[in-house]
This record gives C-alpha cells, sequence and structure tokens, in this order.
C-alpha cells in the first residue's frame, strides 16, 4: 500500500496546477503530504485550497516567467520534484498549421517549458537532489495527430533525457509520462463538433477506455516518488494499450 505520507516535508511546483490533469495531480500530491507549489495562467486556476503557494505566469510570456522562477526560488525554496504539465494544442493535422500556428505551439509546448524549468533544474542539480516528471503524451511515439505539438513533446522526451544522463551524478531524476486521450476540457471544442467522438475513440484503446486523470497522476506521483529511486529517462504511456498496437487492424483486417 502506498504510504499517506510519501511526499511529506517535500516541495513539488506543477505547472498546469488549475487544469484537469494537473488539478488530479495537485490532489493526489496533496493527499500523500506534499506541499504542493501551483503554477497556471490566472488565480481563477488556482483556487484549489490543496495549494500552498500559487504563481500566475504564461509560458509564452518570458517576463512574467521569469518572474515567476524568483519567486518560487524566494517564496518556495528549490523544489524537490517539479511536475512539468502544462501544454496546449489546436493545430490537429497538416492542412491546419500555419507559421505562425507552428510557432506558437513548439514556443509553448517545448521553448517555455524548458526555459521554465531550466533555471529549476540546475538549483537542484547545485543542492545535490531532485526529481523531474515531464507530461509528454502519445503523439511524441507515434503519429496521432497535432504534429506540431507532436514535435514539441518529442523534444520533451529528449530534453527529460537529457537531464537524467548529464545530471543524475548530480542527484537529479527525470522522467516522462505519455498519456493517451483523457477526457478533460482539452475535448470539450471536440465535443462540441461530434457528440459521439469518445464512443468511436474507445474503439482503439485495447482496454476499451481511454485513461482517466487519476490514472495519470498515479503514473506521476510513482516516478515522482522514492519508490521510483531507480528509475531515470524512462518515457511511460498511460495510455490504456493505445501504442501497444493496432487494435482496429486486428479487427477489421485479420478478424474479417
Amino acid at each position: 500500500m502506498v504510504s499517506r505520507t510519501e511526499f511529506e516535508g517535500k516541495t513539488v511546483v506543477v505547472t498546469g496546477a488549475g487544469g484537469g490533469l494537473g488539478s488530479a495531480i495537485v490532489a493526489l500530491l496533496n493527499e500523500r503530504g506534499a506541499r504542493v507549489v501551483g503554477c497556471d495562467q490566472s488565480n481563477e486556476a488556482l483556487a484549489s485550497p490543496q495549494l500552498a503557494s500559487r504563481h500566475v505566469f504564461n509560458l509564452l510570456d518570458r517576463v512574467s516567467m521569469e518572474a515567476a522562477i524568483a519567486a518560487i526560488l524566494e517564496k518556495d525554496g528549490i523544489p524537490d520534484i517539479l511536475i512539468n504539465n502544462a501544454g496546449w494544442t489546436r493545430a490537429e493535422t497538416l492542412p491546419a498549421l500555419t507559421s505562425d500556428k507552428i510557432e506558437h505551439e513548439l514556443d509553448l509546448n517545448l521553448t517555455g517549458v524548458m526555459m521554465f524549468a531550466d533555471p529549476l533544474v540546475k538549483a537542484m542539480a547545485r543542492r545535490g537532489s531532485g526529481g523531474v516528471v515531464f507530461i509528454s503524451s502519445v503523439n511524441a511515439i507515434a503519429h496521432f495527430g497535432n504534429p506540431a505539438y507532436a514535435a514539441a513533446k518529442a523534444g520533451i522526451n529528449a530534453y527529460a533525457k537529457s537531464i537524467a544522463v548529464e545530471l543524475g551524478r548530480s542527484g537529479l531524476r527525470a522522467n516522462v509520462v505519455c498519456p493517451g486521450s483523457i477526457r478533460t476540457a482539452a475535448w470539450d471544442h471536440r465535443l462540441a463538433k461530434d457528440p459521439e467522438i469518445l464512443g468511436r475513440l474507445q474503439r482503439l484503446y485495447p482496454l476499451g477506455r481511454i485513461v482517466n486523470a487519476s490514472e495519470v497522476a498515479e503514473a506521476v506521483a510513482f516516478l515522482a516518488s522514492d519508490r521510483a529511486s531507480g528509475v531515470t529517462g524512462v518515457v511511460m504511456p498511460v495510455d490504456a494499450g493505445l501504442t501497444a498496437g493496432c487494435l482496429p487492424f486486428i479487427d477489421d483486417i485479420l478478424g474479417a
């Protein structure tokens, strides 16, 4: 059984803390004793009483981000654990891409994430300990659309491995969780166009369903915890089997 105090005495910074997955991560870590520092784009998104400290900034706004990093280090200290969760996409296919959308999605999902994480990671390395978990996507493992987002998330996977390899001897571990589809607000725009889309989506998944936010949060908590003390540089899908193989091929071609 997982200890309810496994993160006691630990300060954990979570970006995108007010979103669907972010809220689940915050709730789980708080439940297990962490002092959770939430980061998001507005005070409204950070209203949860489970947050011990709050910092508002935008990953696309370098000035606000640099101010937030300084405030975190001054107010909350060097984090024990950093959960890089914030992300966003809308350009779902290659025809939907424009130069502006490419720049926006790469800047938000890769450049902004790295620029926020870098000074905190280096501070953790100077101290000699720390854990980092990045929320990437199955889109970084195989192509399921959203090409600019997928490219950014693939970059995040590579960045996490660089931390694991270069800073392991400084006491840092860095790992990646790649969720499949999760029913969060990110699906609202698709459901508005097609209310039946989730039913068709489930057919792609070997478990016959998509994962929920609490299942992804459990994987994040494991990788962030001392239970995973020997695990670093790992890219872990939490995707109800989506990236294991193509179930519709089995059903429609081999089973036909």
